[in-house]
């Protein structure tokens, strides 16, 4: 499969071969869909608390006799029917830690980035390197560029400098092609990847897993 290959003036100088497996996969909505529900689960904290009656400082005492009053029996003012009470069956603290198996969690990366490839999303240029490390000349490099209203920056390779200067552009997010995962992939219109990116991508997720054949019976590995 190949790719145009940009500068960042957006001219284009050329082509790049990628890896079939890594930007050329099959689009898989479910499996992009489960590995974005485990990622989402996995970044709450759980540490949602209500105070039952029994947390709820105060209510000992009976606020008013049993009888001849002629109003409701009640036992504390602590009661979750009372303004101040307890809460009854409100959230407690707890783990939503969802595990996606690391082939699943692969595939559907591997999944949304050929959806950005194949949709034309995907940008791919041979060098961020901007005439100055000043936020204008990001801008500008990234508008020659047809970025979106959101963009994902992988710019391996990049100075320091250039990186620093991209942080204050709003809607933009930057990160090294190891952290790439489904959910900024899905929240980004433009992804913008450099040539040794692209690389260290194919590098990281391109290939299958190979399972180890072991003959049980044996106890030995072929």
């Amino acid at each position: 499969m190949e790719l145009q290959l940009r500068n960042i003036s957006g001219e284009v100088t050329g082509s790049i071969e990628v890896r079939d497996d890594v930007f050329g996969a099959k689009l898989n909505p479910a499996l992009i869909h489960q590995a974005l529900v485990g990622q989402l689960a996995n970044r709450r904290q759980g540490t949602a608390k209500t105070k039952t009656r029994a947390e709820v400082s105060g209510g000992g005492a009976k606020p008013r006799p049993q009888k001849y009053t002629g109003r409701s029996r009640q036992g504390s003012i602590r009661s979750p029917i009372w303004k101040g009470g307890g809460v009854t069956f409100g959230p407690r603290p707890r783990s939503y830690k969802h595990r996606t198996p690391k082939r699943m969690r692969r595939s559907a990366l591997i999944s949304a980035l050929s959806g950005k490839a194949r949709e034309g999303s995907l940008v791919v240029v041979n060098n961020f390197d901007v005439p100055e490390a000043r936020t204008k000349a990001v801008a500008e490099a990234l508008s020659n560029l047809g970025a979106g209203a959101s963009v994902l920056l992988v710019a391996d390779g990049a100075s320091a400098e250039v990186l620093r200067a991209a942080r204050n552009i709003p809607r933009l997010k930057m990160g090294p092609s190891h952290t790439l995962n489904t959910i900024d992939l899905l929240n980004h219109r433009t992804v913008i990847m450099t040539e040794q990116a692209v690389r260290n991508a194919e590098d990281i997720w391109g290939g299958r897993f190979e399972r180890k054949r072991v003959a049980v019976s044996a106890g030995v590995e072929e």
